[in-house]
């Protein structure tokens, strides 16, 4: 008798409790918007979600469905939902933590074998920024690695640790030792944007017209590929088949990502997508791509069977690599942040 008075007033209580069903996608920057799909999430007073300890505004609410704005200052932690005096049982979210401000990334950050982060401050075209790279060590403590490049632009490590820096000001790649010290290492490029090495240490340089140069390891220059004429080789990155992958953002919201042979053959890998930019690829062959997926902005997970799906949520998103540590590093045109994902990336070299 006692007991099913205990059930009764037990299942009573969690009549209309909020239940979340599934969160989509799991990760986000401040920013980004979290779809809860569940029941019972607008069942008596005006709803409230809350991710860790923070209130998030609510974008679309309805009783099965809702949309959830990360807040500024939210941390990885738990999404819950309540309405009035019940609340639904916590959700786990990540969401990653801004680790530096004021810079003006326009293309991946570079990570060294360390785990040091260096991004740019590129500025708008023809304007001299103060400080052109810098550098952040694991503590996150930032200061300026870089001065005098115009418009730095892409990045990236050889594998002796050597910094190489694409300017779209001048068409020059230089070369950036440890210490800081800078010289020229190609001029000529054009529109000098993304740049990437192979296994081999060919460093492939993407021009805004859709040309991508080959400087081999003696400083020779070849024309690699072309892209079409309104397709700028803005981003690049090598894939684990060896294939040089290439994304140029356009006005349009159904964008590609293109997929170049290493005989320089030119097919579409992936198209749907709006304004895809930086790229990186996890140990497992799976390519992240900063881009909006059905109008759903931040980083799409694009898998070996061609299947996307949003991976993280935010505005911005201009570039994304992978740390030592397993973390994605995610940069938007003004700061970067980083997500505790617990993915390997793959080995740039």
């Amino acid at each position: 008798m006692v007991q099913s008075v205990l059930n009764m007033a037990l299942l009573k209580n969690s009549e209309g409790r909020p239940e979340i069903a599934r969160l989509h996608p799991t990760a986000a920057i401040p920013g980004g918007e979290l779809q809860i799909y569940g029941k019972n999430l607008l069942r008596g007073e005006r709803p409230r979600v809350t991710v860790g300890n923070m209130r998030a505004p609510l974008i679309v609410a309805s009783d099965t469905y809702m949309v959830a704005r990360v807040p500024e200052g939210a941390e990885a932690g738990e999404l819950v939902v309540e309405n009035g005096e019940k609340s639904s049982r916590a959700c786990v979210c990540d969401i990653a933590v801004q680790i530096a401000d004021t810079l003006h990334p326009v293309a991946n950050p570079a990570i060294d074998v360390k785990g040091n982060i260096f991004t740019t401050v590129s500025g708008s075209r023809g304007q001299k920024t103060p400080v052109s790279v810098y550098k952040i060590d694991l503590h996150h403590n930032i200061r300026p690695f870089l001065t005098d490049i115009m418009n730095a632009t892409g990045l990236a490590f050889d594998g002796n640790g050597m910094l190489y820096v694409s300017s779209r000001h001048d068409g020059i790649i230089y070369q950036v030792t440890p210490a800081g010290a800078m010289s020229v290492f190609a001029e000529g490029m054009g529109v000098a944007t993304g740049i990437a090495f192979d296994p081999e240490e060919n460093l492939y340089v993407g021009d805004r017209s859709g040309t991508i140069f080959k400087i081999a390891p003696n400083r020779q220059i070849y024309v690699f590929a072309t892209l079409e004429g309104s397709i700028s080789a803005y981003h690049l990155a090598f894939g684990p088949d060896c294939a040089l992958y290439v994304t140029g953002p356009t006005t349009s919201s159904f964008d590609s990502v293109y997929r170049v042979s290493p005989e320089g053959v030119v097919e579409v890998f992936y198209r749907g997508l709006g304004r895809p930019q930086g790229l990186a690829f996890d140990i497992q062959g799976r390519m992240y791509v900063a881009a909006s997926l059905r109008g759903r902005k931040g980083v799409v997970r694009i898998g070996y069977d061609g299947k996307a799906e949003l991976f993280a949520s935010g505005p911005g998103i201009v570039g994304l690599a992978f740390t030592p540590s397993d973390a994605l590093c995610l940069a938007t045109n003004s700061a970067l942040y980083k997500l505790d994902a617990g993915i390997q990336g793959k080995q740039l070299i």
